[in-house]
């Protein structure tokens, strides 16, 4: 008898169970009834787009963005391959290189056109005047790196003849102030920081050495996409949306900018001077032309195909 109350209750607390993973099952959010999307940025003028987001969101819209501040690429990008977050204002070469790796990521937009800026000491007057010295870039996997390359490259120099160094953007004018660098590459505001302070000049124009070259753009989780796409897709239109706003209202520019960013007026103004919001498409023409220079400085070795990595299904 009591063996037999034994295996009823076993059998009633089996059921019990299963009713409640059932109803625990029914109430998980889908993806229309979810709306928070977890977005990591670095507070930076190229993830204004993001910024912008944030600030035109309604009560009623189909999304809620929450922000994520993070203090250094490697952090932010641990967030995202892992799922901390859905998605993120990255520089695309981490993007491409995190999906060469097999990490699912996938890109729906870019963040900005134009906006990086190569800063020199008031010293050097040629980039043969760099020969021995040391320059920064924020990250390997980075547009700044490749410019750094391309300029090296266009003057008959090499790494060989000039130490570039990693170095995280707050740190570069600094840096650049007590010559510990003699130059630097950056997304903005850091090169508008070091002008403002006299303590650099515009060196060569990124655009003359890279015809539209691309930085920043919004990638999300693969799995966040997968599990909640449409979510995924209404974020991406309200990002594309904010673009337009930003390119339509400079003066919300500045106002989001100093939200977002502590920097006095005339830097976040410089810095807005460089910079567009209004073509974020990440095309198969921008993207190649992408691959193609992170193959020439050994960055990549296997080039995700452009389908692999920019998920044409999230634009509207």
């Amino acid at each position: 008898m009591k063996k037999r109350w034994t295996i009823i209750i076993a059998l009633l607390a089996v059921i019990i169970a299963s009713i409640a993973y059932a109803y625990h099952e029914q109430k998980e959010p889908t993806a229309v009834e979810q709306k928070t999307v977890r977005i990591a940025y670095l507070p930076i003028t190229h993830a204004l787009p993001v910024f912008a987001t944030k600030e035109l969101e309604t009560p009623d819209g189909p999304v809620h963005v929450e922000l994520v501040k993070y203090g250094s690429w490697p952090e932010l990008m641990d967030a995202l391959n892992t799922g901390k977050v859905d998605a993120a204002a990255v520089l695309v070469e981490l993007g491409v290189k995190a999906r060469e790796q097999g990490i699912d990521v996938r890109a729906a937009a870019l963040g900005h056109t134009e906006g990086n800026i190569i800063i020199v000491g008031n010293d050097i007057n040629s980039v043969q005047d760099l020969k021995g010295k040391s320059f920064a870039s924020p990250h390997k996997q980075s547009t700044h790196k490749i410019l750094v390359d391309l300029m090296l490259e266009k003057a008959g120099l090499t790494e060989n003849d000039v130490r570039v160094v990693e170095m995280s953007p707050p740190e570069m004018p600094a840096a650049l102030a007590v010559g510990q660098i003699a130059g630097y590459t950056v997304a903005e505001p850091f090169g508008s920081l070091a002008l403002a302070l006299n303590r650099g000049k515009v060196f060569e124009d990124p655009n003359a050495l890279w015809h539209d070259n691309i930085c920043c753009a919004l990638v999300f989780n693969g799995e966040f996409v997968d599990t909640h796409h449409e979510l995924a897709k209404a974020f991406t239109k309200a990002y594309l949306d904010a673009g337009a706003y930003l390119d339509g209202h400079p003066e919300a520019q500045k106002a989001i900018s100093k939200k977002y960013m502590k920097f006095k007026d005339p830097v976040i103004e410089r810095s807005l001077q460089v910079i567009s919001y209004k073509d974020l498409a990440l095309t198969e023409e921008r993207y190649q032309d992408l691959v193609h220079h992170m193959k020439h400085i050994d960055l990549i070795k296997t080039v995700p195909a452009y389908t692999d990595f920019v998920d044409t299904s999230l634009l509207p």
